[in-house]
């Protein structure tokens, strides 16, 4: 019997050879459309799939591969006598290698532009149904959706006559693969469009990779780097890296925590983070004092910690930089005279990032692995509503406090919880972050701010359940205090504060940050 391939790609990187070697073994080559027309053009023998079904391509080209003697052909057991009669008595050829890869929806709704009708048109129907009859039965057939696999079916069609089992079974796992993404993709299209609310009942995402790591968190974990599927600027993985080693896990972890935080400021702002928690923010008319703002919070923390900065660097900065250990710098952009004078450190990684101040789109997501299931939950993109400040104690904050206040509230809604954050002039003096319970939480940055917390404000990321935290703070010189509010012992804490001349406002709003 003779052996049949059918191909018809939208993407043409090797094809013209894969048919000729595919020729060259005794195969008949069956094709559609732009494909037919690249492996004629080759002087390579080739027939029409309206040739084989005696029927022809209709609806624009909608219908093509959507026959009987192809579906048939494709899907029929070789080893099941019944099947085989069948087929004979029908005139129908068994087809034993399918090459398909499907229409560019990707390529499309990337493109700037592209109107609904135009997607629609991009979805793919007979393609995924070829390659899914192709992939169920795979004891018989090769199904290639990746031109990077043409090599390995024609190396072991060439020494064995045909193509292992075991190579069938792997090309049919790469179908469903490619299919659950390709599906993923439409019906996340779609929701966008219609724009409905809430999460799904079935929830589906799909990435794909961006880079291999070297191990995870620790040496001993295997990890890999993924991207969303999308064009969006101002987000990591659209980051450009200039200079240094590869990325680490433990790298893009927290430089992701170092720029959702930076998001935050609209003046020149430097974050310098360390395990995804910040240990010096600053804010300034310019970026080398908001960085020198950051360095002088904590300059022990900030060795060996990441630094993100949302204007250009230029040489004044990059000098001061340089003088430490960092593992990566990220901004907007670079001077030539600064990416000079930081790329004389070898290791140091520095990172562009173009729209780097954008803010975190209100339509992302936060999900969580849990054993056995997944927590899904919108992204913490409010700040406060200033309406609902209250001003619960007798002293209210003087506008200094206040512009203080409103900084150490954007730093610590972006700390692990139990956190505390103290700030003064436009920096912070000391961060408690990741604590079990609150009061250890404002020990530590009373403890990292040492005389520089007398005369600071202080930051809650949730209530006080008691008042000792107002007793802390008042021993340590701490004039006003912002925090949610909303415990059932807030009476306690507003008493304290009445008692030593502390301001305290509520936001009637959370941060927790697990």
């Amino acid at each position: 019997m003779k052996k049949r391939a059918l191909i018809s790609v939208s993407d043409k990187t090797g094809v013209v050879d894969f048919a000729r070697e595919l020729t060259n073994l005794g195969f008949e080559i069956i094709s559609t459309g732009g494909t037919k027309k690249a492996i004629a053009e080759a002087g390579i023998d080739v027939i029409g799939v309206s040739e084989v079904t005696g029927f022809p391509e209709c609806l624009d080209g909608r219908v093509k591969t959507l026959h009987p003697k192809i579906h048939a052909g494709v899907l029929a057991i070789r080893d099941n006598s019944e099947h085989m009669k069948q087929l004979e008595e029908l005139g129908v050829d068994t087809i034993d290698v399918v090459a398909i890869n499907l229409y560019p929806f990707k390529q499309t709704i990337l493109k700037e532009g592209t109107a609904l009708e135009e997607a629609i048109e991009n979805i793919d129907i007979g393609g995924p149904t070829m390659i899914r009859a192709a992939a169920k039965n795979n004891q018989d057939v090769a199904v290639i959706v990746d031109p990077a696999d043409y090599s390995k079916v024609i190396e072991e069609l060439k020494a064995n006559g045909e193509v292992s089992r075991d190579t069938k079974f792997l090309l049919a796992y790469k179908v469903f693969e490619h299919t659950a993404h390709y599906d993923t993709l439409i019906a996340t299209y779609l929701r966008k469009q219609i724009g409905l609310e809430g999460f799904p009942e079935t929830f589906t995402m799909t990435f794909e990779k961006l880079q291999d790591l070297r191990y995870g968190e620790n040496p001993h974990q295997s990890a890999m780097y993924y991207k969303e599927v999308t064009n969006e600027t101002g987000i990591l993985t659209a980051a450009k890296q200039l200079h240094g080693k590869e990325l680490s896990f433990n790298n893009i972890n927290d430089t992701n925590g170092a720029l959702e935080l930076l998001k935050e400021f609209d003046c020149p702002a430097a974050v310098a983070v360390k395990h995804a928690n910040p240990c010096g923010v600053g804010v300034s008319e310019n970026i080398y004092d908001a960085y020198m703002k950051a360095y002088n919070a904590d300059p022990v923390s900030i060795f060996g910690g990441i630094v993100a900065l949302n204007r250009e660097v230029d040489a004044k900065t990059a000098s001061e930089l340089s003088k430490i250990f960092l593992e990566i710098i990220i901004a907007p952009s670079f001077a030539d005279d600064a990416l000079e004078i930081l790329k004389a450190k070898k290791n140091i990684r520095l990172l562009t990032l173009e729209d780097i101040s954008k803010p975190v789109s209100k339509e992302s997501i936060r999900t969580n692995k849990v054993s056995g299931g997944l927590l899904v939950q919108s992204s913490d993109t409010e700040l406060y509503d200033e309406a609902d400040f209250e001003f619960i104690t007798d002293k209210k904050p003087t506008e200094k406090e206040m512009q203080d206040l409103k900084f150490a509230w954007k730093v610590v809604k972006h700390t692990k919880s139990n956190a505390i954050v103290l700030a003064k002039d436009d920096a912070t003096v000391g961060v408690g972050p990741g604590q079990t319970n609150r009061i250890t939480a404002l020990e530590l940055a009373i403890n990292y701010g040492g005389e520089n917390a007398k005369g600071s404000v202080m930051a809650s990321d949730a209530f006080f359940p008691f008042s000792d935290c107002v007793e802390a703070a008042h021993k340590a010189g701490i004039t006003a205090i912002i925090q949610p509010g909303g415990s059932i012992r807030d009476q306690e804490s507003i008493d304290a504060c009445n008692k030593y001349g502390i301001a305290m406002v509520f936001t009637k709003m959370r941060h927790f940050k697990h």
